[in-house]
């Protein structure tokens, strides 16, 4: 049998675990065996999985013309090792189309798909290399050909909301920040040794950094995502988008505070607040065993102020079991998660428009089960990850009324206390970012006081 690379072999497996909803892509790319691989080949490891998710619906619709069948209609090995091959063939000009193919046809065999192997090779030798070109940071808005392909690589019934809630050319910006490589940024640790220190190692290999536009934490990295994950971790910096640490921020506690982490696992959030808290009591509480003993391991490397922080676990839909309330809360709500697609490509695959009517059902409870917990004079942000108005405003609107003595913070009383942020505040005085507009992910949060 040929010989296939290892790079290939991990993006395959990958993929496959991918495919079958076990895992998302981004935590897998952090696993032993690829860690294990030569810096190349985890550079080529993570470019094939991340480019197949981003770009899967060009893909497909490239394999169907080739084939003249359905993606959905092949084994998922076969389906796989097609898009993979075709990915490097049409995207990845310094790939041999030679090697593409072979190692293709190989990743079928080994996946015991022998009798598919010739048609692997087949579509594959159909297949045109490049003819897939794009300016790093243009939005191809006037470039017929590449916005279809855009516009192919978000699900139709996603795009068309878009559309609707955002108008068109936001739609199809949206789309293209969905297939590019996002930026990578880190925080400066309460624990970090040398703060500055590891900036200038950041630059000395190489990495131009440059500080977030609003989160004074956050610095901005432009090298591969594999070499500054190693370093980050190295010099003890936290790799965390600046929409996230500025929700932390909007919670507002202060020294001395009781504070609630509702839905805190894995725990970047719940760093930033036990930073603040002080001497006071921060309460991180999660559904997912699995992800609290993430969140346990994660703090003492995130937060100097790992001791103040209470790890219990609860269903947050439930009536919760404090008998005391709390000067502020965070509900980093479970979501979509579709302001994140650059990051996590697979979510448009796996989402769908039931999720859209399933998901707000269960963020009003978790929202209503907070804020009965809410001390007068206290705050509370309600936050997510999405860009869908139904996971974010409605919910907010559809809760905040039965809510006794509680009220949503104006625009010009979030832009007084936080000035930097103040641009992304709009005027019913809601959190916003967008990843086409600011650069990061898209979040969303409420600030409400009682």
């Amino acid at each position: 049998m040929a010989h296939v690379s290892p790079a290939r072999k991990i993006a395959f497996e990958i993929l496959l675990q991918v495919d079958a909803g076990r895992a998302f892509a981004s935590d897998l790319l952090q696993g032993r065996q690829v860690s294990e691989l030569s810096e190349r080949d985890r550079g080529l490891a993570t470019e094939i999985v991340m480019g197949v998710l981003r770009w899967r619906g060009e893909i497909d619709h490239r394999l169907q013309q080739l084939s003249a069948k359905s993606p959905e209609s092949f084994d998922r090995e076969v389906a796989t090792a097609l898009r993979m091959g075709i990915y490097q063939i049409a995207f990845l000009e310094k790939i041999p189309k030679s090697a593409a193919v072979n190692e293709s046809v190989e990743l079928t065999k080994l996946a015991r798909k022998r009798s598919a192997a010739g048609m692997v090779n087949a579509v594959l030798r159909k297949c045109e290399p490049g003819g897939f070109r794009q300016e790093p940071g243009a939005v191809p808005l006037h470039e017929p050909e590449l916005l279809a392909s855009v516009r192919r690589s978000v699900p139709s019934w996603l795009l068309s909301r878009w559309e609707a809630n955002f108008g068109i050319e936001a739609a199809n910006r949206l789309a293209w920040a969905g297939t590019q490589v996002p930026s990578l940024t880190l925080r400066i640790c309460s624990c970090t040794p040398e703060p500055d220190g590891a900036v200038k190692r950041l630059e000395e290999k190489g990495s131009g950094v440059r500080r977030g536009r609003y989160a004074l934490r956050a610095w901005v990295a432009e090298a591969g995502e594999g070499a500054v994950s190693r370093l980050a971790e190295e010099t003890g910096l936290a790799i965390q988008d600046e929409a996230s640490q500025l929700v932390a921020e909007l919670v507002g506690v202060c020294p001395g505070d009781c504070a609630l982490d509702l839905c805190a696992a894995p725990g970047m959030k719940t760093s930033l607040l036990a930073d603040a808290v002080g001497d006071g009591l921060l309460v991180a509480c999660d559904a997912s065993a699995r992800r609290l003993r993430t969140l346990r391991e994660l703090l003492p490397r995130l937060t100097a102020n790992a001791a103040a922080v209470r790890i219990v676990r609860l269903d947050a839909t439930q009536e919760l079991p404090f008998r005391r309330v709390f000067d502020r809360i965070l509900v980093d709500a479970p979501c979509s998660g579709t302001g994140t697609l650059g990051r996590n490509p697979e979510i448009k695959w796996r989402l769908s428009l039931e999720d859209l009517d399933r998901l707000p059902v269960i963020q009003a409870g978790i929202l209503a089960n907070a804020l009965s917990l809410l001390a007068p004079g206290g705050r509370l942000v309600y936050a997510t990850c999405s860009l869908e108005p139904e996971e974010n405003e409605k919910v907010v609107e559809s809760v905040l009324p039965a809510a006794a003595g509680c009220r949503l913070l104006t625009r010009a009383e979030l832009a007084e206390s936080l000035p930097r942020i103040a641009p992304l505040i709009d005027s019913r005085g809601y959190f916003h970012t967008r990843p086409d507009l600011d650069g990061m992910d898209g979040f969303f949060a409420a600030v409400i006081s009682r």
